[in-house]
């Protein structure tokens, strides 16, 4: 079931990230709400896994999969709209390709990312990349920064035959700040990736060392 929800909300990303292409100011704004249950689904598989029984190292790896696909289109897509700038993707796609390797050779010697085998042994390492404190704050920013990129840039409202005349002057008002508001959450959430990803690669030498002990 857990599962099930993770290939959901991959799902539901690609369906929002469609309407943002349209240029539709209602798909645009169908698209803040599928995001926002995009996120639910990603806090909720884990709960759902849980109460089920079902956590598994294919789960775990799975939900970081999940993650990862629904990040990368989102970012990808805001690039090539021209929300963010293209180093933004170019950031969290490497970060993410560094780390899950990483990940996939402690995995090999029975770790997993999160959990009660988790690969982070050091406190620090730990508490900042795979304590549900850090995973919470980082959700919390993803979805925060993902919301109000849609939101800081819907097309002209006007589109609503005249009905929202005068919704459009209002939002035209304060557009700037809330375009400003998204800029700075941009810069918060990819340093926050940088810094979650980092204690990653330090621990990464251990398993590194062993698989070389191995060959």
């Amino acid at each position: 079931m857990a599962n099930l929800l993770t290939i959901l909300r991959m799902i539901l990303a690609v369906v929002a990230i469609e309407f943002l292409f349209t240029g539709n100011p209602a798909l645009n704004i169908t698209a803040v709400f599928l995001t926002l249950f995009v996120i639910i689904l990603d806090g909720l598989d884990g709960v759902v896994a849980r109460a089920l029984n079902e956590q598994s190292k294919f789960g775990s790896v799975f939900d970081i999969l999940g993650d990862r696909v629904v990040e990368n289109l989102y970012w990808i897509a805001f690039a090539v709209i021209g929300t963010v700038g293209v180093w933004v993707p170019m950031v969290v796609v490497t970060r993410g390709i560094l780390t899950d390797g990483m990940r996939s050779i402690a995995l090999s010697q029975g770790y997993t990312a999160f959990g009660s085998s988790t690969m982070m042994k050091n406190k620090l390492c730990h508490f900042l990349t795979a304590s549900r404190f850090s995973r919470a704050v980082y959700g919390t920013a993803k979805t925060l920064v993902f919301l109000m990129l849609i939101i800081a840039y819907i097309p002209n409202l006007e589109f609503y035959n005249g009905m929202s005349v005068e919704i459009f002057s209002i939002y035209g008002s304060i557009q700037p700040c809330l375009i400003k508001i998204a800029d700075v959450l941009v810069y918060v959430t990819v340093g926050m990736c940088i810094i979650r990803g980092i204690p990653v690669l330090i621990e990464s030498k251990r398993f590194l060392d062993n698989d070389k002990q191995q060959v």
